[in-house]
């Protein structure tokens, strides 16, 4: 096995879009980072769960859990830090009441569901009847810019938000290394590029000093970090959600022309676990 990086950073986020927390370690369980994603609102004029992608202001809340979540069982509640800086928990019976009030729509929190609860996680009709037009607001594509190629996803996503029993876009884990923000930030100068603008799981650092998105060569290959092994599926095609506004960093469309132009539409990975175990910040990892 070959050595090609280790882990700098684990984040892990309570609700979906919201801001995460980082942590020291990690539990990967078949459904990737235990208690990620954990929560989600539904957006009950749309009829279906949504994230930042349709409710940016998601962006400005900051979640974190009050007692650790385990593999199986309730998820239990988090804190969520609102814009104005005041508190709530996701099971508080107000939460919704005010977070409705922070995205502009009459929303309701959902802890995570049952993956036979199936209407749970069942697509809306788009608000746009014109679906180009609605993929190109959802990927924050220009009128000039191509569209990504969307057979690679799950083919559930057609028909739910994200794969029934998870809260996730398409895959359990996100992977991104540091040379990937570097390329990012030598190609845009005048942009602030921060890890948390693309909401990895994993941030890690390559062994070698090899430039640009090393982690699109590990796509088909199996990583080992820690005790736990990670089958990497595909490519992490971006969106807008790279380009808003969260906390401190401003609004910044230029993030996204850079991947488009210069990275393919993608930065970043998509991966799933293959062996569950326990991963560190300091952790080496290897291919297989």
């Amino acid at each position: 096995m070959a050595i090609v990086g280790r882990i700098v950073d684990i984040w892990r986020y309570p609700v979906k879009s919201m801001r995460g927390e980082r942590r020291p370690s990690a539990v990967l369980a078949a459904a990737g980072v235990i208690g990620d994603r954990g929560w989600a609102l539904r957006d009950e004029r749309a009829g279906e769960i949504r994230g930042a992608k349709k409710l940016p202001a998601l962006l400005q809340c900051a979640a974190r859990y009050l007692a650790e979540p385990a593999a199986t069982g309730a998820m239990p509640p988090a804190e969520v830090t609102l814009p104005d800086g005041a508190l709530v928990r996701t099971d508080d019976p107000a939460a919704a009441t005010r977070l409705s009030a922070v995205v502009g729509r009459p929303i309701t929190l959902w802890p995570l569901q049952p993956a036979a609860l199936a209407d749970h996680y069942r697509r809306a009709a788009p608000d746009n009847p014109d679906m180009v037009a609605e993929l190109r607001e959802i990927f924050g594509r220009l009128p000039d810019e191509p569209l990504p190629d969307l057979s690679v996803f799950p083919p559930e996503l057609m028909q739910y938000t994200s794969p029934p029993g998870t809260y996730f876009d398409a895959f359990p884990l996100h992977l991104l290394s540091t040379s990937s923000l570097a390329a990012l930030q030598a190609r845009t100068p005048g942009a602030r590029i921060d890890v948390r603008r693309f909401r990895p799981n994993l941030l890690i650092e390559p062994a070698s000093a090899a430039p640009g998105f090393v982690e699109l060569a590990w796509c088909g290959k199996i990583l080992r970090a820690g005790t736990a092994r990670i089958r990497v599926e595909i490519p992490c095609v971006r969106c807008v959600m790279t380009t808003l506004a969260q906390g401190e960093l401003p609004r910044e469309p230029a993030v996204l022309r850079t991947i488009v132009r210069e990275a393919a539409q993608n930065v970043g990975v998509y991966a799933s676990v293959a062996q569950p175990g326990v991963v560190a910040v300091g952790d080496p990892v290897s291919v297989e």
